[in-house]
């Protein structure tokens, strides 16, 4: 049987919570299109993000360890699923978007350069005096300025519902230079999913990951609160991990949140029995919630992995490399933006020097950063 976009968009009336945004109740997109007989909006919305070549790009870009680290490790892609796989389970069972809050998902990381966190914290001091560099600012401009694959408009011409739910991926973020994007309401409810199924998804595998590695031993981690729920529920002694327990008790671990994230933000939705995605984007926090005793567990996990993990000197060497490779690039562009590619070096004709440079740099995997750095200040590479 044949669905057109129509039926798909009366299904979604049907069966999804009154505070759901319904694809065929978008606000639509910022260039006029005639949507797909076969799609909804926010499965355009998904598959543009999909096949954009910055998603491609975050298969070779560091979550933790750098790409060259080792095959295991997860990287910005595997990261970028697992918070899309989680957000669609949380999305389901509370009855919203689920193609919305996967489009978001897929979305979340597309601006972060190479080599993580250390990569954005360099550039961001990098361009201090050229109004910083952030992350989710640059995954907003990816969708609509940097991306280069129509020939009547920048960017992939999302719905304003996906480019609000990026735009506001951090309540702290602020939003207030973003075209379009309402200031006054909070995040939707498929918005808020997002940001929690991210928030847990690095917590859980950054802590599976440090266990893999070896920077982090069972030893270190009993006096953790929630880890000792974990191991209690598996029944685990908590003395020898091999792989098949350290598979077990990371999956408990990502369970054990998401019942308390739905069983919390059910509490908050019957509560305030909201009518309309409006409703919950009014009220003056989110409804899509960790209770107060998982949030003091998490927290206590975070501080943990900042400080055996993260912080851990094999880490730390990491970072310190990767922040001279990006600083060291930037600097070697700036003396002479001619050694850009020619896409960027037209750029400077109409833009800032220095944000087409971080433009640049940002789009680099780990690996071709290096190639970069090997090819300027490597005598034997030739350019």
């Amino acid at each position: 049987m044949y669905y057109n976009r129509t039926d798909l968009e009366q299904h979604e009336i049907q069966t999804l919570a009154p505070y759901a945004l319904k694809s065929g109740e978008s606000r639509g997109r910022i260039h006029h299109e005639s949507e797909p007989r076969y799609r909804t909006a926010f499965q355009r919305d998904r598959d543009r993000i999909v096949h954009s070549a910055a998603f491609r790009l975050l298969e070779y870009k560091t979550q933790v360890f750098v790409n060259d680290a080792g095959d295991y490790f997860r990287t910005r892609l595997t990261h970028t699923l697992e918070v899309s796989q989680i957000g669609r389970t949380l999305a389901q069972a509370l009855g919203v978007n689920e193609q919305l809050v996967e489009a978001i998902c897929l979305a979340h990381d597309l601006g972060h350069p190479p080599f993580g966190h250390a990569g954005e914290d360099i550039l961001n001091q990098l361009m201090a005096d050229s109004g910083g560099f952030n992350h989710n600012h640059q995954s907003y401009r990816v969708v609509t300025e940097l991306e280069n694959r129509y020939p009547k408009w920048s960017g992939l011409n999302l719905t304003y519902e996906t480019l609000e739910g990026i735009a506001k991926h951090e309540t702290e973020y602020d939003i207030s230079e973003l075209a379009g994007i309402r200031q006054e309401t909070g995040a939707s409810m498929e918005a808020q999913i997002a940001n929690i199924a991210d928030e847990l998804a690095y917590n859980a595998h950054d802590l599976d990951d440090g266990l893999q590695s070896g920077l982090i031993t069972v030893h270190q981690l009993k006096d953790l609160d929630i880890w000792q729920i974990v191991i209690d529920r598996i029944q685990w002694d908590g003395v020898v991990l091999d792989e098949i327990t350290r598979h077990h008790v990371i999956r408990e671990l990502v369970g054990l949140q998401v019942d308390d994230v739905l069983t919390e933000s059910m509490k908050n939705i019957t509560a305030l029995n909201p009518q309309s995605s409006l409703d919950v984007q009014n009220y003056s926090k989110p409804l899509v919630a960790h209770s107060a005793e998982q949030q003091q567990m998490n927290r206590q996990l975070k501080d943990f992995l900042y400080q055996n993990m993260y912080r851990h000197f094999r880490i730390v060497r990491m970072q310190e490399r990767a922040e001279h490779f990006v600083s060291a690039l930037f600097s070697s562009y700036v003396k002479e933006p001619r050694q850009l590619p020619d896409e960027y070096r037209a750029k400077l004709e109409r833009e800032p020097k220095h944000r087409v440079i971080a433009d640049y740099i940002a789009s680099l995997t780990d690996r071709s950063a290096l190639r970069e750095y090997r090819t300027f200040f490597d005598p034997v590479t030739r350019p």
